[in-house]
């Protein structure tokens, strides 16, 4: 089995943050994706490696330690969300846990994600196991609200002990080619955070170019991003591995600019175990081995989890069990 993350008395992990930098708009502006080629590279991901039976598992349990479980239904109660906390610090079954050699130290997930007015109900229910509460903010998920409004947001969510703040870009900013007014903004967002860490929502189903996902993505970290991440798990279309890749891509090239690691969490689609093999497999032949731990890299997720828990239990049994005993909560 892959190593766990590191010891769960730090609430925060993530210890690194991206100082950012001032806005470059000739690198900006440059920003140029060939769309032929980032889909043939996608679509080799999945089809030049397999990871079967004790390296699937291994990999499960990694993508498993990566998840934002994540509650944004607008039925939301402290009683749902502390039933998603109670699975968040034991996602999988006592048994497979054993059966898997972990029981010395147990898997948890990345994080817990909720809207603002959640934060609280999570924060006590995570008490003590080190996992952090990630709040989605700033008008989400259209991000449609005036600025003082989104700042006011992204400061109760830290107030309440939000750890982590998932924040929408305004995607008309990226339509128009207003490079200035969303660095502008994505800056201010990061100051609100304080000591919490900020991660940018590019809602690339709404930015209609590959090109257009790259330029974003390089403002936002010039801004400060601690993570970019692709979806609100909103829009008609969410996560998928060309614009995966193609932000992956801009990280690297950040990181060859600056020095600086930023992380990276797709959400939305993202439902089946194979799904988290295929991301995985994107940010290790891409990035490397660092970006498979949840300081780099997150997958935000609800039904997903269960999907992960059925195929362990599959690989410690030989028995597939009915999806409705994994239920996320």
């Amino acid at each position: 089995m892959p190593d766990q993350r590191a010891d769960a008395d730090t609430a925060v992990r993530n210890t690194h943050r991206n100082p950012g930098m001032a806005l470059e708009l000739d690198w900006v502006e440059a920003a140029r994706v060939n769309l032929s080629a980032a889909e043939r590279r996608a679509a080799t991901l999945t089809t030049r490696r397999t990871v079967k039976k004790e390296y699937q598992a291994a990999w499960l349990v990694k993508a498993l330690t990566c998840m934002d479980l994540t509650t944004l239904a607008g039925d939301d109660t402290p009683g749902r969300v502390q039933r998603l906390c109670a699975k968040a610090r034991h996602p999988l079954r006592d048994d497979l846990v054993e059966a898997l050699g972990l029981s010395d130290r147990p898997p948890t997930v990345g994080a817990v994600c909720v809207y603002p007015s959640m934060v609280g109900a999570a924060v006590k229910a995570l008490a003590g196991s080190g996992i952090p509460v990630a709040s989605v903010a700033t008008g989400f998920p259209a991000g449609l609200t005036p600025l003082p409004q989104r700042l006011a947001e992204i400061r109760y969510a830290v107030e309440e002990g939000a750890a982590e703040i998932d924040i929408v870009i305004h995607r008309a900013q990226v339509l128009n080619r207003e490079w200035p007014a969303l660095y502008d903004e994505v800056r201010a967002m990061r100051e609100a955070c304080g000591e919490a860490h900020l991660k940018t929502i590019l809602a690339t189903g709404d930015l209609r170019t590959l090109r257009n996902v790259e330029a974003a993505s390089l403002v936002c970290m010039m801004a400060g991003a601690d993570f970019i991440k692709t979806s609100t798990g909103k829009e008609d279309v969410n996560a998928t591995l060309p614009v995966s890749l193609v932000m992956v891509r801009a990280i690297r090239d950040y990181l060859d600019r600056t020095g600086e690691r930023v992380g990276f969490k797709p959400a939305g689609g993202l439902r089946t175990a194979k799904d988290a093999i295929a991301w995985l497999i994107l940010m290790k032949e891409e990035l490397g081995r660092p970006w498979l731990e949840p300081e780099l890299f997150r997958i935000g997720a609800s039904s997903l989890l269960a999907d992960v828990e059925r195929q362990i239990e599959h690989f410690v049994t030989g028995r597939y069990s009915a999806g409705f005993r994994h239920a996320a909560a």
